[in-house]
C-alpha cells in the first residue's frame, strides 16, 4: 500500500507541474481511445471448455454487435492526437536545431522499449513451455492472441517514422495531402471492388492512417480549428458519408473484421473507415474547449496523465491479460459459459472485464516502469541515418512479419523465428544509434518530446 500511495503522490504532482499551455484533451482523448480498444477487445472474446479450449470472436456468433463497432472502433482517434503531439515535439524540435535522425530515435524509443519487452516476455515463456513439452498447438494459441496488439503498432510506427517529410508536406500544402490520400484509399477500394484487381487496395494500410495522421497536424497548427462552425458540420459529413457508404452502400455495418465478410473495413482500411475517423475528428474538435475546462481540476488531471504515463504497456499487454484470464477462469470452471448473446451471457462479461482489468493492472505494475523510465537523449553522430533506417526496417519487418502470420505455432517461440530475429536485430541497432555519441541533436527540444 506505501508504494501504491507514493506512486500517487508521483503522478498527482506530475500532474500539478503540467505546463499551463498544454492542450490537455489531446491526452485525454489519447487516454479515453486506448481504454476503449482495450474494452472493445476483451469484449470481442468468446471462450467454451469443454476438454479444450476453444476461442472465436464475438462479432461472428453474436451479429446485432457489430453497429457497436461505431463505438469500440476509436483507433482514428489514436492516429489523430499522434499526429498532433507529433507536430508538436517535430516543431519544437526543429527550433532547437534538432535534426530528422535525433527526433525519429527519441520518438520510437518510447514505442521500442515496451514492445522488446513484450516480445522478449513472450519468446522466453514459449521457449520454456516447449522445453517442458507442452503442446506446440497450445503455445501458438497463447502467443498469437498476446500478438494482437503489434497489428497497430507496425501502423502507428510506420506513421511516426513518416512524420518529418510527411509535416514538410503539410507545411507546404496543408489539408490538400490528406484529401489526396482519402482519394487514394478510393482508388484503391474501387480498383478491388469493381475492378477486381488483387491486393489493389493493400496500399490503405498506410495512406489511410496517413491521411488521419495528417489531420492531427492540422489540428495542431490551426488549419483544422476547434471551433463549433468548423467542428460541427466535419461531424454530421462524417456520421452521415459512414451511413451511406455502410447501410446504402457495399461497405460492411462492422467497423472491426468479421469472418464470412468479403470486404473488411480495417483490412485494408476503406472509406468507411475514413468517414468514421472524420466523424470524430469532428467530435474530437467539438469537445475540445469544455473538455480542456473539465481537466483543470487536479482530479480528473491526474487520472489522464496516469493513463497517459504507461499507455503503450497497457495497450500491448491487455491480450496477454485476456490469455491469462482465460486461463483462469474457463479450465476451472470459475465463469460459467451461457450462450453467446443471452441476458446471463451478457451479465457475465462484467466479472470478466474485472478479472481481465486486475489482471492487466498487475502486469502494468511489473512492466510499466520500463516505458516510464527516460533514456540518455540521443546524441547520432556519424552514420546515425543509416543505422536509424535499418534499425527502423528490422523493426516494421518482425512487426509485419509477427502481424501477417496468423495463428498457429511458427517456430520454438510460437511466432515467427525470422520475424523475431528481425525486430531484435533492429531494435538493438536503434539502441546503439541512441547510445552513440555524437553531434548535438536538439537538447530542450528532446525533452519536450518526450513531455509530449
Amino acid at each position: 500500500m506505501g508504494a501504491i500511495r507514493r506512486a500517487a503522490r508521483r503522478l498527482r504532482r506530475k500532474a500539478e507541474q503540467t505546463p499551463a499551455d498544454r492542450d490537455r484533451h489531446v491526452d485525454l482523448l489519447r487516454a479515453v481511445a486506448i481504454t476503449v480498444v482495450v474494452t472493445g477487445h476483451w469484449l470481442a472474446v468468446q471462450v467454451t471448455h469443454d476438454g479444450g479450449l476453444h476461442g472465436a470472436n464475438v462479432l461472428d456468433i453474436v451479429p446485432w454487435t457489430r453497429p457497436l463497432t461505431w463505438l469500440f472502433q476509436v483507433m482514428p482517434i489514436f492516429f489523430l492526437v499522434g499526429g498532433f503531439a507529433n507536430a508538436a515535439s517535430l516543431a519544437s524540435h526543429r527550433r532547437h536545431s534538432g535534426n530528422a535522425v535525433g527526433w525519429t530515435l527519441r520518438r520510437t524509443d518510447r514505442l521500442v522499449r515496451p514492445t522488446t519487452m513484450l516480445l522478449a516476455v513472450l519468446t522466453t515463456a514459449a521457449l520454456a513451455a516447449e522445453t517442458a513439452g507442452a503442446d506446440p498447438a497450445l503455445i501458438g494459441a497463447a502467443t498469437w492472441p498476446a500478438g494482437i496488439p503489434l497489428w497497430f503498432l507496425a501502423a502507428y510506427l510506420a506513421v511516426v517514422v513518416l512524420t518529418p517529410p510527411m509535416h514538410a508536406l503539410h507545411r507546404r500544402y496543408g489539408l490538400a495531402v490528406p484529401i489526396v490520400l482519402a482519394v487514394l484509399v478510393g482508388a484503391g477500394d474501387m480498383a478491388r471492388l469493381t475492378l477486381r484487381i488483387p491486393y489493389a487496395s493493400e496500399g490503405n494500410f498506410l495512406f489511410a492512417w496517413l491521411a488521419v495522421h495528417q489531420l492531427g497536424f492540422a489540428w495542431q497548427d490551426g488549419r483544422l480549428p476547434s471551433r463549433r462552425p468548423v467542428a460541427l458540420p466535419l461531424a454530421l459529413l462524417g456520421l452521415i458519408a459512414l451511413v451511406t457508404l455502410t447501410v446504402f452502400g457495399p461497405y460492411p455495418i462492422s467497423m472491426v473484421g468479421a469472418a464470412r465478410q468479403e470486404i473488411q473495413n480495417t483490412s485494408p482500411p476503406t472509406l468507411a473507415l475514413l468517414a468514421l475517423a472524420t466523424a470524430q475528428t469532428g467530435l474530437a474538435l467539438l469537445l475540445h474547449d469544455p473538455a480542456n475546462r473539465w481537466l483543470r481540476g487536479i482530479g480528473p488531471w491526474t487520472a489522464v496523465v496516469a493513463v497517459n504515463s504507461v499507455i503503450m504497456t497497457l495497450f500491448l499487454w491487455h491480450m496477454t491479460a485476456a490469455v491469462l484470464g482465460v486461463l483462469a477462469l474457463y479450465p476451472t470452471g470459475l465463469l460459467p459459459q451461457p450462450p453467446a448473446g443471452s441476458v446471463s451471457w451478457l451479465l457475465l462479461r462484467l466479472p470478466w472485464l474485472a478479472v481481465l482489468a486486475l489482471i492487466l493492472g498487475l502486469l502494468v505494475a511489473v512492466f510499466g516502469p520500463v516505458e516510464r523510465r527516460t533514456g540518455p537523449r540521443p546524441r547520432p553522430g556519424s552514420g546515425a541515418r543509416v543505422l536509424t533506417a535499418v534499425g527502423v526496417t528490422g523493426v516494421l519487418a518482425g512487426l509485419l512479419g509477427i502481424a501477417l502470420a496468423g495463428p498457429g505455432h511458427h517456430g520454438p517461440a510460437g511466432l515467427p523465428t525470422a520475424a523475431l530475429a528481425a525486430y531484435f536485430a533492429g531494435a538493438a541497432l536503434l539502441r546503439f544509434a541512441r547510445l552513440r555519441r555524437g553531434g548535438p541533436s536538439g537538447g530542450p527540444a528532446d525533452r519536450s518530446a518526450a513531455r509530449r
